[in-house]
């Protein structure tokens, strides 16, 4: 590994890469495309190009196709967001059921819009289409990584305090 390879992310972080890839042969490495650039991800808080580019390295595909993976998904940030990452479903099913009226209030709430972030740089609001929760709706995914259902007002507050939101940071 040189150093340039170890500066852009971590050896622990190269290491679950690797666990990753190793699950397919050998000449199919870039299946382990999505579970590289999420833990790319965790560790840098979003993905530069040069993020991108260095995965596709370690996976022996193109730049271009880790970042072709990269930009489809909602997943993936592009570019750096807030500390909590609130992507809201507003595709019809979950608009029809309120998805729209849960982005207003958090709008209203944060007092930014979709792909903003708050000046404090704790929250970051987007759009998404859908979560494959319609039943759920409204639902919302926090950090990628966490799906909030039937989220009116008073969950949302909820989800909010929990997340510190109104609190100064520590």
């Amino acid at each position: 590994m040189s150093e340039i390879a170890t500066s852009l992310l971590s050896a622990d972080a190269l290491k679950r890469i690797e666990r990753e890839a190793d699950k397919y042969p050998a000449d199919q490495r870039q299946s382990a495309v999505m579970a590289a650039l999420a833990i790319a991800q965790d560790e840098k808080g979003w993905l530069a190009k040069e993020t991108i580019a260095f995965v596709a390295g370690v996976l022996g595909m193109a730049p271009v196709a880790a970042y072709e993976v990269a930009s489809f998904y909602n997943m993936y940030n592009l570019e750096p967001v807030g500390k909590f990452k609130l992507l809201v479903c507003t595709n019809l099913p979950c608009a029809l059921s309120g998805g729209v009226d849960a982005a207003d209030y958090l709008k209203q709430k944060l007092g930014i819009g979709f792909n903003e972030t708050t000046a404090d740089g704790r929250f970051t609001l987007q759009e998404g289409e859908c979560l494959g929760a319609c039943g759920d709706a409204p639902v919302m995914i926090l950090n990628n990584k966490r799906m909030c259902s039937f989220m009116l007002p008073e969950q949302i507050d909820a989800l909010l305090a929990e997340c510190g939101h109104g609190k100064a940071e520590v």
